[in-house]
């Protein structure tokens, strides 16, 4: 199949908050992608040579700013979009692409979910335009909960997260999972706090301690994890902590020494898995970043699946990418990844992995990184799914 007529590069709209309290979370995004993108294109671009550019938009973990910047990326010619910071920005984006691509079925968007993890978006609310790139709530808790099952000895939890969607989530599941799972364990509080607006998490751990709580669950992110973790270890509350986001940007830097061996991760991936060949991407990444850590693996994989489907059909066209990303499988560095055709979910690999001493890549320069405890197969990660995909007429 000769390869058409295309020129220019391929651009992708990166709209996360690059302003503000979550700012750091963003940049680093950002950054993780102009780098995944400087790869691809290094080894030749997509479908004919063409290269991908990356285009930063500030949405200042806005859900309304998100809506502008996407209408200012659309106006420009862009047709991928990529956001993850936010399930109540991802469920605006996705109303939005939805009702731009029904009435635009010439000009059609594709937006790349690389983090908002509410699993609303591949079951009730799933979308043809959607393909998220991150486990979601569910496969990550039904994971997390499965290894909490085994430890006997604690009897009573505390869930804390952010007062959004994905927050509510994820305290919804964890209180269902842990029921099904350990119904000796007693949840002594469930609380939600604002998203991105406490400073001082200080009062929230006094009310933990107080209720005996012998662990905590979060999804926090951003500030809202590091502060949060950094408030326990200022206090000497020094719980297991098991989290999605432990090892996000400068989360490590607060916890500090006392965080290790309680705080535990649920990933896709992290730098000190043995023997997958990814030691010299992490360090060129430091190399050119040097007060990031190369925390996005999920987002490698989606660079090299986009680029594997638009190499393949020889296009760029967004529904012929979409029709060639829907049930994709791929090999991967640490197993195999799939994409789910009926709901447009990954599936791959997931890990759980404690902070811990004496490790080949440390976090957020601080000499302690993460080191795994178990794997889970991709295949063992799929939930059921209420997704009744509508695909555009062919």
């Amino acid at each position: 199949m000769p390869v058409r007529a295309q020129s220019g590069p391929v651009r992708i709209a990166f709209i996360d908050p690059l302003s503000g309290f979550m700012a750091p979370v963003g940049d680093g995004g950002l950054k993780q992608f102009q780098f995944e993108a400087e790869r691809i294109n290094a080894a030749g671009g997509v479908a004919g040579g063409r290269k991908l550019e990356i285009i930063g938009l500030d949405n200042k973990l806005n859900p309304q700013e998100s809506i502008v910047q996407l209408e200012k990326a659309i106006d420009q010619g862009v047709r991928y979009i990529a956001q993850g910071n936010g399930s109540s920005v991802a469920s605006a984006l996705v109303d939005a692409i939805e009702k731009h691509n029904a009435r635009n079925p010439r000009q059609t968007v594709m937006y790349l979910n690389y983090a908002a993890v509410d699993p609303i978006f591949t079951n009730d609310k799933c979308s043809f335009w959607h393909f998220r790139f991150d486990a979601d709530a569910d496969m990550k808790l039904s994971a997390m909960t499965d290894y909490i099952k085994g430890l006997t000895d604690i009897k009573k939890i505390y869930i804390i997260g952010q007062d959004y969607s994905f927050g509510k989530a994820v305290a919804d599941s964890s209180v269902k999972m842990l029921k099904e799972k350990r119904p000796d364990i007693e949840i002594v509080g469930n609380e939600l706090h604002p998203l991105a607006r406490v400073r001082d998490f200080s009062p929230y751990i006094t009310k933990m301690r107080a209720s005996g709580a012998q662990a905590v669950i979060t999804g926090n992110w951003g500030n809202d994890m590091q502060l949060l973790i950094k408030a326990s270890s200022d206090a000497g509350f020094n719980v297991p902590y098991f989290t999605f986001y432990g090892g996000g940007l400068g989360a490590v830097g607060g916890m500090g020494r006392s965080a290790v061996g309680l705080v535990r991760q649920v990933t896709e991936w992290h730098s000190n898995i043995p023997d997958i060949g990814m030691d010299d991407t992490v360090r060129a990444f430091k190399a050119k970043h040097r007060d990031l850590d190369y925390y996005y693996y999920r987002v490698k994989v989606m660079f090299d699946m986009l680029a594997k489907t638009m190499n393949d059909t020889k296009s760029v066209d967004v529904r012929e990418v979409a029709m060639a990303l829907e049930g994709l499988e791929m090999k991967i560095e640490t197993g195999m990844a799939s994409m789910r055709k009926d709901n447009h979910q990954l599936i791959q690999p997931l890990y759980i992995s404690t902070l811990a001493e004496n490790v080949k890549f440390d976090v957020d320069n601080t000499g302690l990184g993460f080191k795994t405890d178990i794997k889970i197969e991709g295949a063992a990660t799929a939930m059921p799914t209420t997704c009744r995909m509508r695909r555009p007429a062919s």
